[in-house]
């Protein structure tokens, strides 16, 4: 098992993407142009992991969705080249036509869907992590009723476990603590000696923290779907519904081959998967 290793491995998908080979039927939706460039141009926020973030080189871009923008390349018949920008500065990037399409742990929502479209690929949502040994017996949400948990201020995991706190009430059990922070280092340290019985934060997030810290081996995320969950979209530029279009054949070709499924699962972030390739689908 890699609890052994003391770092993370950047590439766990290496030799999945060596094998992906171009689906004819989604490259021939893609634009003239965009094939004779012979690449995509990606927009992303590197500094996201386990999802975005740069090599230990500081300079390549790796992380789930860099290997998935890799692979609906490939499918594509072309390269991904990566941008990297200001989270808030993506969706104008694409409007003014700098970049073919980005790819940011970006929640697919109605007032977006009015600026850019969809290409739906991932579902996230709040995760619980635990100590290692699971000390409080936690393995499904309702286990929060009574516990001291923590979050960070003003956090959508927050918001959600003030929500649930109500229905662990409505049951006749206790209510959920909630701690606030809005430094992960203090609130890994309330988890670490015992003064919270749980962290709630991004799921992927947990993923790659629990793999990460103290060689993995002091914490991990229960093993369920993300709760209060939401659809991720890759963002296309309304302009361009041919990109649009064939991004959502490669994906979907991607998951038909099982591909999908070995990246996310080589990530550690299989609990977000999707079934199916959709547009708009979220908000």
């Amino acid at each position: 098992s890699g609890a052994e290793t003391t770092q993370f491995n950047n590439h766990p998908a290496a030799d999945i993407l060596k094998g992906i080979e171009a689906d004819a039927s989604a490259a021939a939706l893609l634009p003239a142009l965009a094939t004779a460039a012979g690449a995509l141009k990606v927009g992303s926020n590197i500094q996201v992991p386990p999802a975005n973030f740069y090599d230990t080189d500081g300079k390549t871009p790796v992380g789930f969705e860099v290997d998935l923008s890799v692979a609906l390349a490939k499918a594509l018949g072309v390269e991904a080249e990566f941008h990297d920008f200001a989270f808030e500065a993506l969706i104008t990037s694409l409007e003014s036509g700098r970049i073919d399409f980005t790819i940011a742990n970006m929640n697919d929502t109605a007032e977006r869907q009015k600026k850019i479209d969809f290409v739906n690929y991932f579902n996230s949502g709040v995760g619980i992590m635990v100590q290692a040994a699971n000390p409080a017996g936690i393995t499904t949400e309702a286990d929060l009723c009574g516990q001291k948990v923590s979050a960070g201020t003003g956090t959508s995991d927050e918001a959600w476990a003030l929500e649930f706190s109500k229905e662990c009430v409505a049951q006749g059990k206790k209510p959920i603590e909630v701690v606030t922070n809005t430094n992960t280092q203090q609130r890994m340290n309330e988890l670490r000696t015992g003064r919270v019985a749980a962290e709630l934060n991004t799921i992927t997030t947990l993923v790659y923290m629990a793999a990460t810290i103290g060689d993995g081996k002091e914490f991990k995320v229960v093993d369920l779907p993300p709760l209060n969950a939401a659809l991720y979209g890759i963002g296309v530029n309304k302009s361009t519904p041919e990109i649009r279009d064939a991004l959502k054949a490669s994906l979907q070709s991607l998951i038909d081959d099982g591909t999908y499924e070995k990246i996310f699962t080589a990530w550690g972030v299989q609990a977000g998967m999707v079934k199916e390739a959709t547009i708009n689908a979220g908000g």
